[in-house]
């Protein structure tokens, strides 16, 4: 069971976002909701990729910063091209795998690949990869692996 759980607190639209994350992530789902005084849904509970999130509505004084992102790890370049792509949709895309999607949420999308070649011992090499990575809106795993060689 999983002790922490990231509690979401979005101004409104909690739902829509609820749904939106759950179709782009594979293992994802809604577990439960919590409905509000005049019937629609306020609150939900739901898993991405098994990792488990609550949502909720809690108006117009709550927003999201990048001060605290959602990181999530890709293993190929498809993968990360496709939740790239769905998770900037009417959002922002950013440099370095950021995005902050439509709901204000920010998301980092990178292969571990990454953070092996930025700590490389061979500090010349480490740079090669941080230089390239930093000229990248969406991370490319072989101009990283390039940039390494």
């Amino acid at each position: 069971m999983q002790k922490i759980t990231t509690f979401l607190m979005f101004p409104e639209r909690a739902k829509e976002a609820v749904d939106f994350y759950v179709s782009i992530f594979d293992d994802s789902k809604i577990i439960s909701t919590m409905p509000g005084p005049d019937g629609s849904v306020m609150g939900a509970t739901f898993e991405l990729d098994g990792q488990e999130f609550n949502a909720f509505n809690g108006g117009p004084h709550f927003s999201f910063t990048q001060g605290m992102s959602l990181f999530v790890k890709c293993d190929t370049q498809s993968e990360i091209d496709e939740k790239y792509e769905k998770l900037s949709e009417g959002g922002e895309k950013q440099p370095c795998g950021w995005l902050t999607d439509k709901f204000g949420v920010s998301w980092q999308i990178i292969p571990p690949i990454l953070g092996e070649l930025l700590a490389d011992t061979d500090r010349e090499k480490a740079n090669r990869v941080l230089h390239a990575m930093l000229k990248m809106q969406k991370i490319d795993i072989q101009a990283l692996k390039d940039a390494a060689a």
